[in-house]
């Protein structure tokens, strides 16, 4: 998206902004952010700004926004399906299921081969349960799961049903393998990384996410918030 495109947004009225979310970067700073630069370039003091579906910090790539009246449309965006690519690492695992923790476990490889991971892939595809992870914003009794978790305190964090309609190998390198994976609304790939690892009977995490469309919103249209800092 050129930086004249921006420049002809009517933020007020509303705009759906599709983002590619950096690295280390909360959903909400990048919502924070570009709050600000929208209300120093109209010179107001407020705007409405919402995302629509949240990244974690590890993770890059679309972060659909929404300003003023546009913010209404946030439910329904929230619901679109969604594509990622994901880095795991077979063998080991850290607490949060990527590189927000290091890792507290080990286990062994020897046995897993393409074959295996393909079969194993296949329990995954479909309608399923999943366990958020303990370092989610899933809310416990009013707080954050991560608010629990970075505590120490154990919480029983309730199953869910999703839907993963997709999942290709895009490659296979022990202990790295990459996947695609087109899932529905809710679905935490640092969870099913965790469940992946289980399943081969051995152990895995997220060394990288990256999320590349967002319904029919993909990475052609992201803004860089480089580019929307000049606008």
């Amino acid at each position: 998206m050129m930086e004249s495109e921006i420049s002809a947004f009517d933020f007020q009225k509303g705009e759906i902004l599709v983002f590619d979310k950096p690295l280390d970067w909360t959903s909400f700073d990048l919502v924070h952010k570009v709050r600000y630069i929208i209300c120093r370039k109209l010179n107001i003091k407020k705007i409405k700004v919402g995302h629509a579906g949240t990244l974690d910090p590890k993770a890059t790539g679309i972060l659909v926004l929404c300003t003023g009246k546009a913010t209404s449309k946030i439910e329904t965006l929230q619901a679109d399906e969604k594509e990622y690519i994901a880095t795991l690492k077979i063998g080991a695992t850290t607490p949060s299921f990527d590189l927000e923790s290091s890792e507290d476990g080990q286990y062994e490889t020897a046995h897993i081969s393409k074959d295996l991971l393909i079969e194993v892939l296949q329990k995954f595809i479909g309608t399923i349960m999943q366990v958020p992870p303990e370092y989610s914003a899933v809310k416990i009794n009013g707080k954050r799961a991560y608010d629990y978790a970075r505590k120490g305190i154990a919480v029983e964090i309730k199953s869910k049903v999703l839907e993963i309609k997709e999942i290709e190998i895009l490659s296979f390198d022990l202990p790295e393998v990459k996947l695609r994976v087109v899932c529905g609304k809710g679905t935490y790939i640092r969870a099913l990384a965790r469940d992946i690892g289980i399943a081969l009977n051995s152990g895995a995490y997220l060394t990288g996410l990256r999320r590349t469309r967002v319904g029919n919103f993909d990475l052609n249209q992201a803004i860089v918030l480089a580019d929307f800092l000049k606008s």
